[in-house]
């Protein structure tokens, strides 16, 4: 064989080699597995409660490496809104979502649409009326209120009239901390007589205005009740525009710089803290075994607790209140 046939020969070989290497499968690195994305929808922002379950969740995303967004409407009256925060996220296929529901009994339809499609709901704060959330991270508002009821009657000498002034009638927060206050009054209090209970939507305005014109139409009560952050506000604005302080004992729910102020100063007797950032974090804690295929109780208790002037800068209550 002549040289220029061995070169030929030479070169072809390599060019088939080459044509064999290149058709070979390559070694390639594995996609890296994509982020759970969890939507956190909450009732509002309008009250430093929701910026401390914010806080909770973004705590738990961030341990738990998931990406989270958190929203909610801009009043916790806008039932409509946050119907369509929920939907804007359902279409986003997320592996969870997170709801604490305005209205109890508006999602159904919404919650059939997750469950078809395989996404776990997980309730935070307020409940629905369904079976469909796999669980609910939130307050025994029943029994929170019940302690309230006590308090209140231990502080009025144990007889008398009082009233209430409550967020709505729709969330199942609204709805459990009136029964469970009014309802431990009339199963254990005879004496007590609740002579009103109003709703101002969580609006510190709104809540004012009512209390003012329930005061004024009782001249012979003894207490009030505000079940959360705006409507305590609200009972503290009418108390003090009227001239009464320390005239009514008023009990409150949550925590914020004015409650904690008008609690140090006396004119407010003591409240019911939740654990905001705890709902917060065990929301997103949840979602995520879920996710994972953990089973999970129905509802996860987060606790509560009665603090007054004597313990509110004790290091428990400390940890659970918010400014």
């Amino acid at each position: 064989m002549n040289t220029k046939k061995m070169l030929f020969t030479l070169l072809a070989i390599l060019v088939v080699f080459g044509l064999v290497a290149g058709c070979a499968p390559q070694a390639t690195e594995a996609p890296e597995a994509e982020t759970p994305y969890i939507p956190v929808i909450s009732k509002g922002f309008q009250h430093q409660f929701w910026q401390a379950v914010k806080l909770g969740s973004e705590q738990a995303a961030e341990e738990l490496g998931v990406e989270i967004t958190f929203e909610g409407p801009e009043s916790e009256a806008m039932v409509d809104k946050q119907v369509e925060m929920f939907q804007t996220a359902l279409d986003k296929n997320p592996a969870a979502i997170c709801l604490a529901a305005v209205d109890s009994k508006a999602f159904q339809p919404l919650l059939e649409q997750a469950q078809e499609a395989g996404i776990p709901v997980i309730g935070f704060d307020s409940g629905v009326d369904s079976d469909i959330p796999v669980s609910t991270a939130s307050t025994d508002n029943i029994a929170a209120a019940a302690m309230a009821a006590d308090k209140m009657v231990e502080l009025i000498g144990g007889s008398g009239e009082v009233a209430v002034i409550a967020h709505d009638q729709a969330s199942r927060t609204g709805i459990d901390r009136v029964d469970g206050f009014v309802g431990k009054m009339e199963s254990d209090y005879p004496d007590v007589t609740v002579v009103d209970v109003q709703y101002g939507a969580g609006d510190q305005l709104k809540s004012t205005d009512l209390a003012k014109a329930i005061i004024q139409a009782h001249p012979n009560l003894k207490g009030f009740f505000g079940a959360n952050e705006g409507s305590i506000i609200g009972v503290l604005n009418a108390v003090s525009e009227l001239g009464m302080e320390g005239d009514l004992v008023v009990i409150g729910y949550d925590s914020g710089q004015q409650q904690m102020d008008a609690i140090r100063s006396g004119a407010e007797s003591g409240a019911i803290t939740q654990n905001p950032i705890g709902i917060g974090y065990k929301c997103v804690e949840a979602a995520v075994k879920a996710i994972n295929g953990e089973t999970l109780p129905k509802t996860i208790d987060t606790g509560f607790m009665w603090y007054n002037a004597d313990n509110i800068d004790d290091e428990e209550i400390q940890a659970v209140l918010y400014k």
